[in-house]
């Protein structure tokens, strides 16, 4: 079951949110801080009473096993692109005691009935190439590249 998370829940989420951070941290310790502190952690709060963000959960036998941190976007014509209004994925976390057992689709199928229910045309995320599952699932679920960020070191 998904469901609209709700402030009793903010705990799990955490807890959910700190596995994602722990894999980037361990890929890119250049960019990620280690460990989950406070303000991270309060950012879940700020997106749960967001005018514009919700955060979403899944739940399967009364244990919240995924969830997502979403936003919808709403940008008006600009001199360099046309309106957008779309679903954005900020952070998507499934347990790892319940990965590869449909969560996650749960999660999309959810968010392309509240994007379509808000008249958001598309669901837009990003994703680190270090995290070459990610890329698979999304992939397979439907996600396509459109642009790539890089870097190049000067140090």
């Amino acid at each position: 079951m998904v469901r609209f998370a709700e402030e009793k829940d903010i705990i799990r989420v955490n807890e959910l949110r700190k596995q994602v951070n722990d894999i980037h941290v361990k890929a890119r310790p250049d960019v990620f801080k280690a460990g989950f502190g406070k303000e991270l952690q309060d950012f879940a709060l700020e997106l749960l009473h967001g005018e514009n963000s919700d955060i979403l959960v899944v739940e399967r036998d009364g244990v919240i096993c995924g969830m997502a941190c979403v936003d919808y976007v709403r940008k008006p014509e600009s001199p360099y692109g046309n309106p957008r209004n779309f679903y954005h994925v900020q952070e998507i976390a499934v347990d790892e005691q319940y990965r590869r057992q449909g969560v996650a689709l749960e999660l999309f199928a959810f968010m392309k009935e509240e994007a379509k229910r808000k008249h958001l045309d598309k669901i837009e995320l990003d994703v680190w190439e270090f995290n070459e599952s990610a890329i698979k699932f999304y992939q397979a679920a439907g996600f396509c590249e459109t642009r790539r960020w890089m870097e190049c070191s000067v140090l």
